[in-house]
């Protein structure tokens, strides 16, 4: 029975190798995990549970992970034949509900991989002797992964570490993989400390696991950079900033791109010097891509063209000035190709974002799909935490040491180092990476009213155009709206009667 149960285990986190979008990550005919029995693991089964850990963290980047907290920020407008796609969060009308189906992707993705992080973490004891310290560092994986997607649920469907973190509800902990469990949301400020947790055991274990561009795996420059989010959002900021400095000062050299050439290397060939870390893609075991924003595809006549679903809001596109690195190469004002909508190909010089358009090595034809390699964290991330948490402590000098360092490598000018100036350039830099959303509810921001690009409006490429203009030119959003966390999912709610769904939403259970 140990036998079966064993490659049961294996071959249930391997899976993820295989689909790494798929979530459904627990076969209706594995067999029952009984916490407690854990087997003897082979060399052969420490190396698949080492793949599934890493395959369940890189499945949870870019496409619904991103795009959906995106969108229903004002960095971008609906083009009319954008087909509905992400459209509630978009609107955040009263359809984006507890039934969401992006939303719930978010909570079930992150708590399949949490799964296995925890069945990973459990079994790793149980090697031999020559096996330990393979199955130690796959065990390191595993808490930095389940620290990751813990800060990233409790960023969505919680609300924003403060004063209250002891009482606001957050998302259920589980820590032991155990199937008949019905666990209660934990507390905003109990999800944090587990975090904390699992982060302290990554960087035991991750020690002597140093930092390297693209690494591939978690190093203690990517735990590094993890507890740089965990404190920026639990605002100490001394030790956020701190640890930043860490992860740039860090032997490993990653270097900000500061020319068009390495711009490209880094945002289209996937070889840049930025990533801290950068998930392993091919076209055999999988890709990321955020492609709502090209959606490129042929023309007999036309030849290729954008079919997006979305496109830069005036917002965003109002924060660049003219010699930025990042407008001249995240976005196009429809001169490489046109835009097609309502059947019509525009040239009309309103701006396509094209931040994630796509590695030509990671697909077969000639037309781009999209396809890049997955950038969990990056260094200018690092920049903008360090920036951040010196300007929330008054130091205003010291954070445009960091600011200015960005600024000036994208070829833009440098300013004082002042909040407003920080969240301006968090706009500008992380745009299309899904922290928008996070971002505005750590500073306890609105978002803010979403403005069209006055081309692309007078064009009529734009969905607010197509009949209610309130629908989808959406004024601000209070910093106190309910949707300012995400409802936990309907299936959750019904399977669990311990759930309690966050403020404002409703679901058949009530």
């Amino acid at each position: 029975m140990k036998n079966i149960l064993k490659y049961a285990l294996a071959a249930g986190i391997a899976a993820v190798m295989l689909a790494s979008c798929d979530l459904d990550l627990v076969p209706t005919t594995s067999i029952a995990y009984t916490p407690g029995e854990s087997p003897m693991l082979t060399a052969t089964d420490v190396n698949e549970f080492t793949n599934g850990v890493l395959s369940s963290y890189r499945g949870l980047y870019y496409g619904v992970y991103s795009q959906t907290s995106e969108v229903m920020c004002d960095g971008f407008n609906a083009v009319v034949d954008y087909g509905n796609n992400y459209g509630s969060e978009h609107r955040m009308d009263d359809s984006f509900s507890a039934d969401n189906y992006d939303t719930r992707d978010l909570w079930s993705g992150n708590y399949g991989s949490i799964k296995n992080y925890n069945i990973a973490i459990e079994n790793a004891d149980g090697v031999a002797d020559n096996l330990k310290a393979a199955a130690r560092t796959m065990k390191g994986y595993a808490f930095f992964g389940r620290a990751s997607s813990y800060l990233t649920l409790a960023r969505h469907f919680g609300k924003a570490y403060g004063p209250s973190a002891s009482t606001d509800l957050c998302v259920p902990l589980v820590l032991k993989y155990n199937q008949v469990e019905k666990p209660a949301r934990a507390t905003v400020a109990e999800v944090y400390a587990a975090i904390k947790e699992d982060l302290d055991s990554a960087a035991v274990i991750l020690a002597n696991a140093k930092g390297a561009v693209r690494s591939q795996k978690p190093t203690i420059d990517a735990v590094n950079a993890l507890y740089a989010r965990y404190y920026i959002d639990t605002k100490n900021y001394a030790q956020a900033a701190a640890y930043a400095e860490k992860v740039i000062n860090s032997a490993a050299g990653y270097t900000l791109s500061s020319s068009a050439d390495e711009m490209v290397e880094e945002w289209v060939n996937d070889n840049g010097k930025e990533p801290i870390l950068q998930m392993f893609a091919s076209m055999a075991e999988g890709t990321g891509g955020n492609t709502i924003f090209t959606q490129i595809s042929n023309d007999d006549k036309e030849g290729q063209y954008y079919a997006s679903y979305y496109i830069p809001s005036a917002n965003l596109m109002d924060t660049y000035e003219d010699g930025d690195l990042r407008l001249s190469t995240w976005y196009d004002p429809t001169e490489m190709r046109p835009l097609r909508a309502a059947s019509t190909f525009h040239r009309d010089g309103f701006y396509v974002f094209i931040k994630y358009y796509d590695n030509p090595a990671l697909r077969s034809g000639e037309v781009p799909t999209g396809a890049h390699a997955r950038k969990p964290l990056l260094i200018s991330e690092m920049y903008l935490i360090a920036a951040e948490a010196y300007a929330q402590e008054g130091n205003a000098d010291q954070a445009a040491v960091y600011l200015n360092a960005l600024q000036t490598a994208r070829g833009a000018s440098a300013t004082a180092g002042t909040l407003a100036n920080v969240k301006n350039e968090w706009f500008k830099e992380t745009v299309g990476e899904g922290l928008r959303y996070s971002c505005l509810k750590r500073w306890g921001d609105p978002i803010p009213a979403r403005r069209p690009q006055e081309i692309a409006q007078q064009a009529g490429v734009l969905m607010y155009l197509a009949g209610n203009p309130v629908y989808y030119d959406r004024p601000a959003v209070p910093a106190t709206d309910h949707r300012m966390c995400y409802p936990v999912p309907t299936y959750e709610m019904q399977v669990n009667p311990n759930l309690v769904q966050n403020p404002g939403y409703t679901t058949a259970t009530e």
